[in-house]
């Protein structure tokens, strides 16, 4: 007899970056500014990621398209990985990512990717503690997530190995 199991996350939406708290204001700034250097001359589509670390220190990542299309790289990973080969002993604390569109404006939030999504969930399992997550559009709200896990509750990991 099979049983059904309900799994539910919670979402914190705020309307602002206004009423995000200060550091955080920052970090959705930084990610402002870094979205604009993404490379998408393909998609049309950039995307900003900023990580807040336990020291303070803010590292950045914009997402990098090649015409071979899976040789390229989402903002969100590369932040984490840079944050990964640079500063390998820092906890990071909280990512913000945002993102927008050539052909419309995005006032919507806009999630990290499946990949994204696991590659963020490495992180966090090896940190051992929660990373919140702040994304949003172009404009409009932003959500927050708590922990990776809320985005991807029955991720993969080494247990399975």
């Amino acid at each position: 007899m099979s049983k059904k199991t309900k799994i539910e996350i919670q979402l914190e939406i705020f309307e602002s970056i206004s009423e995000l708290p200060t550091n955080i204001q920052e970090l959705m700034k930084r990610a402002q500014q870094t979205r604009d250097t993404a490379y998408a001359p393909y998609s049309n589509f950039s995307v900003g990621a900023a990580i807040l670390l336990e020291s303070g220190e803010i590292t950045v990542g914009s997402n990098q398209e090649n015409a071979a299309y899976p040789s390229g790289l989402c903002a969100e990973r590369v932040a984490v990985f840079h944050c990964g080969a640079v500063y390998p002993n820092q906890t990071i604390k909280a990512l913000a990512i945002t993102a927008s569109s050539i052909h419309h404006q995005l006032n919507q939030p806009i999630g990290p990717c499946g990949a994204c999504r696991q590659s963020l969930s490495e992180y966090e399992q090896r940190q051992n503690s929660p990373i919140a997550i702040y994304f949003m559009g172009e404009t409009g709200n932003i959500v927050k997530v708590a922990s990776v896990k809320d985005l991807l509750p029955l991720g993969f990991d080494a247990k399975y190995l």
